[in-house]
């Protein structure tokens, strides 16, 4: 049992990466076995609701990754700047200077949409509401604070959308430049 648990763990990065190319409809069982090092069999023992439960188990680790690295500072640390400082890096890094495209983002533009529906929603919901509540903390009324944390979360998929296209992700690193502007226009120029 440990060793499925430890194979599903590690298969977990790698069929990401895999959905994250090619999309659910795309990722093919042996794709997905082949790329993780796993035989039919043991991918399904690993994973015995198939495709779909690899997709949850995927989207899991990505909601886990979120709500500890940005989610709850945003909601918690008891410097809102500091925070949104934080998310911008964090968001940075994960999703690589805008080289690599939002999984999350991509399932809610397919097939995917309608079979992930309320975690697809969470995680975008998820992400305003808790940059809402940090730029509440910082002095906007709550009505422009989620506003604003829409327009983010927004700005940020367009921006991820737009270097993929260009292929210039130092697109992206731009945008979130000038989100820091508009989110904390006091701090210095906001360094990567």
């Amino acid at each position: 049992m440990a060793k499925t648990g430890g194979a599903r763990e590690a298969a977990i990065p790698v069929l990401a990466e895999v959905f994250r190319a090619c999309g659910y409809d795309g990722a093919s069982l042996a794709l997905l076995g082949a790329r993780a090092g796993l035989g039919k069999g043991s991918l399904y023992h690993a994973f015995p609701g198939g495709k779909a439960e690899m997709a949850e188990a995927v989207i899991a680790a990505i909601e886990t990754w979120f709500e500890t690295r940005i989610y709850a500072p945003l909601r918690d640390d008891p410097d809102p700047r500091a925070a949104i400082r934080r998310m911008l890096s964090e968001t940075d890094a994960y999703f690589r200077s805008g080289g690599r495209a939002c999984l999350v983002g991509a399932f809610a533009l397919t097939d995917g949409r309608d079979r992930f529906a309320e975690r697809i929603r969470d995680y975008f919901a998820a992400w305003r509401d808790a940059l809402a509540e940090a730029l509440r903390r910082m002095g906007h009324d709550a009505g422009e604070a989620l506003d604003l944390a829409e327009e983010t979360v927004a700005a940020i998929q367009g921006g991820l959308v737009l270097a993929r296209a260009l292929d210039e992700p130092a697109a992206f690193g731009r945008m979130l430049a000038r989100l820091a502007v508009r989110l904390i226009p006091e701090e210095p120029e906001w360094d990567r």
